[in-house]
């Protein structure tokens, strides 16, 4: 399976939001974790910490697999650290994880809640299902075709694809500042790829003022949305 987007190189260097969504992923992250469409692994360098047991790495392009266990060979890990090439379609009906994470992937994914229902089988018990997208489809641009993102999400049409067995935990905007600069992508540049420059500005000013005003909007709107679901 060949991955079509062009995005994965040009946000790599994205510290600031990374390390942004990491503060509100942190508390989730437990005992086995498994990374779904992993890519080139800099959403792993972010998130994986001390006090994780084990981290998966998923991801279905051989290209990016390859690339991926590349990276994972030349940094240093708190826990053991793999990568597999292949989607949840491929694991053992047995094999379950503490947690779950689509960062910035099913929105990729056609089948969007039969792909949650599927990760939901391979949670543990008291496991959590963590979803990160991009948000609101009036945002759809460009960019997003060009990458092969095939919806974006609010929070009534992402929480309504809950699995069975599984409770909403959280629900929430991120980015609020970058819901305007995205705005402006769609209304007026229409551009399929940003900038650098774009990148760079997005990541170094308008991350830091949305880590502001996302609390005093109590999280309202935002260019991401996050979901967190618990399994019993």
């Amino acid at each position: 399976m060949d991955y079509i987007g062009g995005e994965l190189e040009l946000f790599a260097d994205a510290h600031n939001w990374k390390a942004y969504f990491s503060t509100v992923l942190a508390p989730h992250l437990r005992g086995r974790v498994l990374e779904v469409g992993a890519g080139l692994g800099s959403t792993t360098l972010a998130l994986c910490r001390p006090g994780v047991e084990y981290w998966e790495c998923l991801e279905p392009d051989s290209r990016l697999q390859r690339e991926l266990v590349a990276m994972l060979d030349r940094h240093g890990w708190p826990c053991p650290v793999r990568a597999r090439l292949g989607t949840l379609a491929d694991l053992a009906e047995n094999e379950t994880f503490d947690t779950i994470l689509y960062i910035d992937v099913l929105e990729h994914i056609t089948e969007d809640r039969a792909e949650l229902a599927l990760a939901a089988r391979h949670l543990a018990s008291g496991g959590k299902l963590v979803v990160l997208s991009p948000a609101f489809q009036f945002l759809f641009s460009e960019f997003d075709a060009a990458i092969g993102h095939r919806r974006r999400y609010k929070k009534s049409s992402l929480l309504a694809l809950t699995p069975p067995g599984l409770t909403p935990l959280t629900c929430r905007y991120l980015d609020s500042v970058g819901l305007i600069a995205s705005l402006a992508n769609r209304m007026v540049l229409r551009a399929s790829l940003p900038t650098r420059e774009q990148i760079r500005v997005w990541n170094r000013l308008i991350i830091p003022l949305s880590r502001i005003l996302d609390k005093i909007v109590y999280y309202w709107f935002g260019r991401s949305i996050v979901a967190v679901w618990n399994k019993a």
